[in-house]
C-alpha cells in the first residue's frame, strides 16, 4: 500500500505543477466549439503542447484530418490513452450562466465536455511520460487524438485500421456527475444514411406525373416504426430527415433524405435490425416508385469492460481523493440543479437512492468516490472506445465535472464546462488514469492478466469493424471556424 500511496502523491505532483497548462488548454478548446471532423484548431492545439512536452506527433491518422497520435518512449508496453475534443451542434451556450443564453445562435458547445475529456487524457499522458522519464523506465506511452466521437467515431476508423493492434492496455474517461469506474457495456451501433430518388411535378395541375422521395422517406419511417414492436427491447432505432426535397409543397419532392442510428448489445444483433431497416427503405422505394441508394457511414462495437484494470484504476481514484468544492463552486451548481424538471430530478434520485439524492440537491457537486462493484450494469447509448475494448483490455472512469443530475447534450453541460470544479475533476481523472498506466507498465502480471480477462470475455469472437473497408472519414475541403 505504501508503494501505491507514494506513487499517487506523484502523480498528483506531477498533475497539479501543470494546472495552469491543462486548465488553459481545456478552456480554449471549450471556446472552440468545433463539430465532428472539423477539429482543426482543437487537434493543432492539442498536437502543439505534445510536442512542446516532448512527445513525437503523427497527424491525419486513419484518414482522419483532425486526428493524431503523440508517442514517448520505445518498445513494450505500449499504454493508449485516449482523448476526445469534439463539441456537438446547436448547443451553443455562456459560460457560467444558470439559464439558456447562447452566445451565437445556433451556434455549437461542449454538452458533452469532450474539451475537458481530452485535456484531462491529454494531462495523463504526460505525467505517465515524465514518471517514466525520471525513473527511466522502458515502454511507451501514446495519446490518441480521437475526432468526432459523436456520431463520426474516429475510434472505430482508427480500430478498422489496425492502430491499436500492438497497444498492451487503453484508458480513458468521461465527465459526468459521479466519481466512479465504471463497470459496464454499451450498445453496438449502425449510422446509415439513405437518398431516395422520385421525379418532379406540379403537385396541384399533374401529381400523377410526380413519384415523392419524401413520401418515400414517410413510408421508410413508419415500416421501421412498425417493425419497433417486434425488435428485442434492449434495440434502439432513431432518424433524422435531412433532407426534405424542398420548401415548396405544391412541387413533388424528387429528392429526400433521411439518417439512422440502430443499436443493439451486439454487432450481429445491429447487423440484422440494419438489414430490416434496409427493406423497410426498400419497400418504400417500391411502393412510391422511387429508387434508394444507402450507405453505413459510421459504426462502433458493444464496450467491454475489464475488470481487472477497472480495480486497479478504482484503488487510485480513492486513494487520491474526490476534489473539494468551494462554497462558491456548490452555490453555482445549486442554481444550475434548480433548472432541471422534476422529471430530470427523479431520474437523478434513482442513481443514489433517496437518501443521496436529498443531500446532493443541497450539495450538487459529488465529494465522493462511488463504490466499485462488479456487477456489469448497461447504457443504452453507444461509444467509439468500444471498437479499442474489443482489441486492447481498456478501463474507463467517470468525474464530477457537473452539477447532480446534469443532463449529457444540454446547455446547462456546456455553461459548467469551465468551471473551476470542472478542471478539478478533469484532473482527478488524469491521475486516475495514469496512476493506472504507470501500474500496467511496472506490472507485466497485471496486463497479462488484463489481456486473459479480454480473451474470456470475447469467447473466441474476434474484431471486424461495422465499417465498410472503403469507407473513409468526410474530408473537410473548407475550414469554417466558430466564433464566440
Amino acid at each position: 500500500m505504501e508503494k501505491l500511496t507514494a506513487l499517487s502523491e506523484k502523480i498528483t505532483n506531477l498533475i497539479d505543477n501543470k494546472r495552469t497548462l491543462f486548465t488553459q488548454l481545456s478552456d480554449q478548446i471549450w471556446e472552440f466549439a468545433e463539430t465532428r471532423f472539423e477539429e482543426f484548431r482543437s487537434a493543432e492545439l492539442l498536437s502543439e503542447a505534445m510536442e512542446k512536452e516532448g512527445f513525437e506527433v503523427k497527424k491525419g491518422i486513419a484518414g482522419l484530418e483532425t486526428g493524431f497520435i503523440a508517442s514517448y518512449g520505445s518498445g513494450h508496453p505500449v499504454i493508449a490513452i485516449l482523448g476526445e475534443y469534439d463539441a456537438l451542434a446547436g448547443l451553443s451556450q455562456q459560460a457560467s450562466s444558470n439559464k439558456f443564453e447562447p452566445i451565437l445562435k445556433n451556434g455549437n458547445g461542449h454538452g458533452c465536455g469532450h474539451n475537458l475529456l481530452g485535456v484531462g487524457s491529454l494531462a495523463a499522458a504526460i505525467a505517465v511520460k515524465d514518471y517514466m522519464k525520471e525513473h527511466k523506465l522502458a515502454g511507451t506511452v501514446r495519446y490518441f487524438g480521437c475526432p468526432a466521437e459523436e456520431s463520426g467515431y474516429g475510434k472505430t476508423f482508427m480500430a478498422r485500421d489496425g492502430f491499436f493492434k500492438d497497444v498492451d492496455a487503453a484508458f480513458s474517461w468521461h465527465p459526468a456527475t459521479m466519481n466512479a469506474v465504471m463497470n459496464s457495456t454499451a450498445n453496438a451501433v449502425i449510422h446509415a444514411h439513405f437518398k431516395f430518388k422520385g421525379r418532379s411535378a406540379h403537385a396541384g395541375a399533374a401529381p400523377h406525373l410526380g413519384r415523392s422521395a419524401l413520401d418515400a422517406v414517410e413510408l421508410m419511417n413508419v415500416g421501421v416504426n412498425y417493425m419497433r414492436e417486434h425488435t428485442i427491447d434492449e434495440a434502439r432505432i432513431h432518424y433524422a430527415v435531412t433532407n426534405t426535397g424542398g420548401l415548396a409543397p405544391n412541387v413533388v419532392q424528387a429528392e429526400a433524405e433521411v439518417t439512422y442510428l440502430i443499436r443493439a448489445p451486439k454487432p450481429y444483433q445491429v447487423k440484422e435490425l440494419y438489414d430490416r431497416v434496409v427493406d423497410c427503405a426498400r419497400g418504400a422505394a417500391l411502393m412510391t416508385q422511387t429508387k434508394v441508394d444507402y450507405e453505413i457511414q459510421g459504426s462502433c462495437h458493444n464496450l467491454i469492460p475489464n475488470l481487472t484494470l477497472e480495480k486497479v484504476m478504482h484503488q487510485y481514484m480513492q486513494e487520491i481523493g474526490a476534489p473539494l468544492a468551494t462554497e462558491q463552486d456548490i452555490n453555482y451548481a445549486k442554481t444550475i440543479y434548480e433548472t432541471l424538471t422534476d422529471e430530470e430530478k427523479r431520474a437523478a434520485a434513482l442513481q443514489v437512492g433517496k437518501q443521496g439524492a436529498s443531500q446532493l440537491a443541497e450539495r450538487p457537486i459529488a465529494d465522493f468516490i462511488v463504490p466499485f462493484s462488479e456487477k456489469e450494469t448497461f447504457m443504452g447509448g453507444s461509444t467509439d472506445v468500444a471498437d479499442v475494448s474489443w482489441n486492447v483490455p481498456t478501463a474507463q472512469c467517470v468525474t464530477s465535472t457537473w452539477a447532480f443530475g446534469t443532463p449529457f447534450h444540454t446547455w446547462q453541460a456546456v455553461a459548467q464546462g469551465k468551471e473551476s470544479y470542472a478542471h478539478d475533476a478533469m484532473l482527478l481523472a488524469g491521475k486516475a488514469m495514469a496512476c493506472t498506466a504507470i501500474s500496467a507498465i511496472e506490472n507485466p502480471e497485471l496486463l497479462e492478466k488484463a489481456k486473459k480477462e479480454l480473451v474470456e470475455r470475447l469467447d473466441g469472437e474476434t474484431y471486424e469493424s461495422l465499417i465498410p473497408k472503403g469507407l473513409t472519414p468526410p474530408k473537410n475541403k473548407q475550414k469554417v471556424y466558430q466564433t464566440i
